[in-house]
C-alpha cells in the first residue's frame, strides 16, 4: 500500500515538473553551474589577494608559475560557464573565449581597485588591526571584491552569471549590490549586514555606507499593458566623499547626493541634497522616558 501512494506521489511530481515552464529549463541549453562560479570566485581570490587564500604557500620563487596556472585553468572553466548564457546562433565558443580574455585583460585595473578599497576600509575603521583583517573577515570589503568582478562581466555584456556572482556574495556578507550599479575608487562599506545597492546606482569616489543602507528604487513605472518599464534610472546617484549612515534609505532615479553630504541614521530621503549638507533625525522627534527602578529586595541569608 506504502509503496504504491509512493510511486503514485512520484509520477504525479514527474508529470506536473513538465508543465511548469516557468521552473524548468527542459529541452533547453545547459545552464551555467552555480557551484563552478562560486568556485571561480575562490580561484580569483587566490589571484586578487596571493597567499591570503589558497593551500599553496607562496614565495616569490613559486609565484609566477603559480598564479599563471591557477590563471589558466579560470579562463577554461570561465570561459565553459559564460558559453552557456550566450544566444544559440553563431560561435559560442569563440565568443565566450573572447569575451574571458577581455575580464582576464579587465583584471589588473580590478586588483589596483580593490587595493584601494582595502586601503579604504584601513583609513575608516579605527577597529582595524591590519590588512590581513580587512581581507579575511571584512564582509563590506568581501563583498565589494566579489561586485567588481561581476560589474567587469556586466560591463561586457555577460547574462546571468554577474548576478549569480553577487547573489553569493549577499549570501556570505548580507550586503546585496547589483552588478549594474557603478561605483567609484576607495568604497568603504562598514559592518555591512543589510545594506543594499541598486541596479542603477552611481556611487562617486571616497564614499562610506554603514549598514542597513538603502540605495533604492522609488517607485516601478509601467508601460501601457502595465509591464515593467526596464532600463530606466531608478536609484539615487551618490557623488564624492559621502558618508551614510547606519539605517538609511535613499529613493528615486532623480535624487542626487552632493559631494561631502552626510546622511545620519534612519533618515528617508526621495529628494537631492545640495553638496556639504548635514541631514539627520531632528531630536524633538525622539522620546526618551526614563522609569525609576526599584531597587532588588535583599535576600537573607539565613
Amino acid at each position: 500500500m506504502g509503496d504504491n501512494r509512493l510511486r503514485a506521489a512520484i509520477e504525479r511530481i514527474v508529470t506536473e515538473a513538465e508543465n511548469r515552464p516557468l521552473l524548468s529549463a527542459i529541452d533547453a541549453a545547459p545552464r551555467p553551474q552555480k557551484k563552478e562560479i562560486i568556485e571561480i570566485l575562490r580561484l580569483l581570490q587566490e589571484v586578487i589577494y596571493p597567499g591570503f587564500y589558497g593551500d599553496a604557500v607562496l614565495y616569490r620563487a613559486n609565484l609566477h608559475d603559480h598564479l599563471g596556472d591557477v590563471l589558466f585553468h579560470i579562463h577554461l572553466r570561465l570561459a565553459r560557464e559564460i558559453e552557456k548564457v550566450l544566444p544559440r546562433e553563431g560561435d559560442r565558443d569563440s565568443s565566450a573565449v573572447d569575451l574571458t580574455t577581455r575580464f582576464f585583460e579587465a583584471l589588473p585595473g580590478i586588483a589596483d581597485l580593490l587595493a584601494e578599497d582595502v586601503r579604504a576600509a584601513f583609513d575608516g575603521d579605527p577597529a582595524a588591526t591590519g590588512f590581513d583583517e580587512i581581507v579575511l573577515a571584512y564582509p563590506g570589503v568581501k563583498a565589494v571584491f566579489t561586485y567588481r568582478l561581476a560589474h567587469a562581466l556586466y560591463d561586457l555584456g555577460v547574462p546571468l552569471i554577474p548576478r549569480i556572482m553577487t547573489e553569493f556574495a549577499h549570501l556570505e556578507t548580507g550586503v546585496d549590490i547589483h552588478p549594474g550599479a557603478r561605483i567609484g575608487r576607495s568604497f568603504f562599506i562598514d559592518h555591512g549586514t543589510g545594506t543594499v545597492i541598486g541596479e542603477t546606482t552611481d556611487i562617486g569616489d571616497r564614499v562610506k555606507l554603514y549598514q542597513g543602507v538603502t540605495l533604492g528604487a522609488l517607485s516601478f513605472p509601467k508601460n501601457e499593458r502595465g509591464e515593467l518599464i526596464r532600463g530606466t534610472k531608478r536609484h539615487p546617484t551618490v557623488m564624492d566623499d559621502v558618508v551614510i549612515y547606519a539605517g538609511a534609505t535613499i529613493l528615486g532615479g532623480e535624487t542626487v547626493i552632493g559631494k561631502g553630504c552626510v546622511i545620519g541614521g534612519s533618515v528617508w530621503l526621495t529628494a537631492s541634497v545640495p553638496p556639504g549638507t548635514r541631514v539627520t533625525l531632528p531630536n524633538d522627534q525622539l522620546r526618551i522616558e526614563t522609569r525609576a527602578v526599584s531597587p532588588a529586595p535583599v535576600r537573607s541569608s539565613k
